[in-house]
């Protein structure tokens, strides 16, 4: 069966990824301005909905307060394409991101309840970065270009495009892992720049391979050259961010310099895989051949499903 392109729950899945952006931020807020524990308890703040908003309080609690809305946002998102939706591995999609966003929310009680231990930070920060990615997706797969967009045969040159955007989506996941440690103090800055160069010659060899198989296709096109410029613009604001730690060291608190270029490069960091991920789907979207589309599409059929169980 033909899924129909809803314009309105494109916006909503849109809307999502854009509010989950903004509690990466929020959240990268917090730990720049070592805010992490100005709120000791959880769920409640200072046992209460509305805590005193002074200090640190003022981004712990903000965090929280956006991240509610990001799960209540997610709720309405995964119960909007159960209803709707025909294609049965993307409500399985929606349904994992709403697994997603309980299970970070969790590690952020755990991350507050237990004294911001290293492994639980990390992989709350990885959680986050995971979670916006996967809603990301949900927004392309829901857009009209992904259920209009016309396949081609696949080439030699098309399917190596396709496994090596594959390959830099996962280095880039990657590097942002080994960020998080950096960040947060299990590990020292080396193993992230040696992170910085794979993904910058992951980028690069990408590029010229998607540019060598002729994509002659807009979003894919888009999709590519906001990665290569996405990728610059993070190592520059890595370094920017090392230059601001360094230099502000003695510092008594965290200055607004630091804090700006470490949120920013958080922000990037997102953003980047984020765009690498969508770039390989767009890849794998046109380069499917006709027969292949055709029988995923008679598979996913609710008909075929329900004379299966039959």
């Amino acid at each position: 069966m033909h899924t129909p392109y809803r314009p309105r729950l494109h916006r909503y899945a849109l809307a999502t990824a854009a509010a989950t952006l903004l509690l990466l931020v929020a959240g990268g807020l917090v730990t720049s301005n070592d805010a992490g524990l100005s709120v000791p308890d959880w769920p409640l703040s200072y046992g209460s909905l509305f805590p005193p908003m002074v200090g640190g309080i003022v981004y712990e609690h903000s965090h929280r307060v956006i991240a509610a809305l990001v799960g209540l946002m997610t709720i309405g998102l995964a119960v909007w394409l159960a209803r709707v939706e025909h294609r049965t591995w993307v409500r399985y999609l929606a349904y994992a991101a709403l697994a997603l966003v309980v299970l970070q929310g969790i590690l952020g009680g755990l991350t507050v309840l237990f004294y911001m231990p290293r492994p639980i930070s990390i992989a709350h920060a990885t959680m986050a970065q995971i979670f916006f990615t996967t809603v990301a997706a949900l927004a392309l797969f829901t857009s009209q270009w992904w259920l209009t967009a016309a396949t081609r045969p696949s080439t030699k040159a098309s399917r190596r495009a396709v496994q090596f955007a594959r390959l830099t989506t996962l280095t880039i996941l990657a590097q942002l892992i080994l960020g998080a440690a950096y960040r947060h103090g299990g590990l020292g800055i080396t193993p992230h720049l040696l992170g910085a160069g794979a993904v910058l010659v992951a980028t690069s060899w990408t590029n010229r391979l998607v540019r060598r198989a002729d994509f002659a296709v807009g979003v894919v096109t888009r999709l590519r050259i906001l990665l290569s410029s996405l990728v610059g613009t993070q190592i520059l604001l890595g370094f920017g961010a090392w230059w601001a730690v360094v230099r502000n060291q003695q510092a008594l608190q965290p200055l607004p310099e630091m804090v700006g270029l470490t949120v920013a490069h958080l922000a990037c960091g997102a953003l980047t895989l984020a765009t690498a991920t969508l770039l390989w789907l767009a890849l794998h979207r046109v380069t499917m051949s006709a027969e292949s589309a055709d029988l995923r599409a008679t598979i996913g059929s609710p008909a075929l499903q329900e004379g299966g169980r039959r």
